[in-house]
């Protein structure tokens, strides 16, 4: 017994073609964007490099500040707790911490802002926190959990902390001696002495950052455009919903060509005369001296058509006439409603002598 598949069925399933304009942006709206985390950490990251280097000093003196009142309230730890005391106090060191973490954190956020519109810009959706029920489905759970994407962002993860790993171990066994002394020195040198540290070791973080950000992103792209791929029938169906359906808009040009050949010819009768090649060309001509100053083309047809105008000529006792280069010239020159040219005024002149004259011997 010999089955039988229809492989195309499966071709027209494949994903395929490339995303339509119309496809990104329902994407959009349904707050589908590329998006790489890494980037925006890594961008995060550079701007708090900057901030703390450009306000070291500022975060520094102010820091020493805060210490210097600290060691006040511990020399008057009893003031301290006093109920009169105990909420200014409690505010002084509120407003220390704010004033010293501050500036680093509305950089940063201000940071992540701008990353975040640089990849995706201005968009507002709320379609992403529209619960999906199908997301509830334990078994749709297990294949997410072990889906492609997710194994990738595994390997990612580890790969990341592999790397930040080796760097942290490697700067700690170089600078070991310095980590080391630092409670030698004063609490101003030991602030110096650590940010120092600190500043050479994010340098170093930077630079893994910024590689795997490159790579994320690169990554983040090639699912994005793979999420967004297309069937066949798919782009067929959108371009149903965008320009018609091309059955349809066929139908609807078949219509209007009938009802354009019905109109035209419900004109024939009213033409004074048909000027024929014979059998290939037909072009029905009229004169109204009330209307134009020169006769005009009132219809005009090939072939099957020249044949039934002919023969609606007949019916109504319309004059036929036969002059095959003239028929032909006007068939390919004019359209149906167009005045008679200057240069043919005298040959269709002598043609509607001809048939006035045969309409009063009539």
């Amino acid at each position: 017994m010999k089955i039988y598949m229809n492989l195309q069925l499966f071709a027209e399933s494949e994903k395929t073609e490339k995303p339509t304009p119309k496809k990104r942006r329902e994407a959009r709206r349904e707050g589908q964007v590329l998006q790489s985390k890494e980037v925006t950490s890594a961008f995060v990251l550079i701007v708090a490099v900057i901030g703390i280097k450009v306000l070291g000093n500022y975060i520094i003196n102010y820091f020493m500040d805060f210490i210097n009142e600290i060691y006040t309230y511990i020399a008057n730890v009893d003031e301290f707790y006093y109920q009169s005391n105990l909420k200014i106090n409690f505010f002084k060191i509120l407003i220390s911490c704010i004033s010293i973490a501050g500036p680093i954190i509305a950089i940063t956020t201000l940071a992540a802002l701008i990353i975040s519109y640089l990849q995706v810009g201005f968009l507002f959706t709320t379609k992403p926190l529209v619960i999906k029920f199908n997301r509830l489905n334990p078994v749709e759970g297990f294949k997410r959990l072990f889906s492609k994407r997710a194994l990738v962002e595994l390997i990612k993860s580890i790969l990341k902390i592999a790397f930040i790993g080796y760097v942290a171990y490697s700067f700690i066994t170089k600078n070991f001696d310095r980590i080391i002394d630092l409670p030698f020195y004063e609490p101003k040198g030991i602030l110096l002495n650590f940010g120092s540290i600190a500043y050479d070791f994010a340098i170093r973080i930077l630079g893994v950052s910024i590689g795997i950000a490159f790579i994320d992103y690169f990554f983040q792209w090639r699912l994005h455009e793979k999420s967004l791929m297309m069937t066949k029938q798919e782009i067929k169906e959108e371009y149903k919903q965008t320009e018609g359906d091309p059955l349809i808009k066929s139908k609807i040009r078949e219509k209007q060509r009938q009802i354009s050949m019905r109109r035209m010819m419900q004109e024939v009768p009213k033409a004074d005369v048909i000027i024929t090649n014979p059998t290939h060309f037909a072009v029905a001509i009229k004169y109204d001296k009330d209307l134009y100053n020169a006769p005009y083309v009132v219809a005009k047809g090939a072939d099957l058509v020249a044949e039934n105008i002919k023969k609606v000529a007949k019916e109504n006792s319309v004059p036929i006439v036969e002059n095959k280069s003239l028929a032909r010239m006007l068939y390919n020159t004019l359209e149906i409603g167009d005045l008679i040219p200057e240069e043919l005024y005298e040959a269709i002149a002598e043609i509607l002598a001809y048939v006035y004259t045969l309409k009063d011997n009539y």
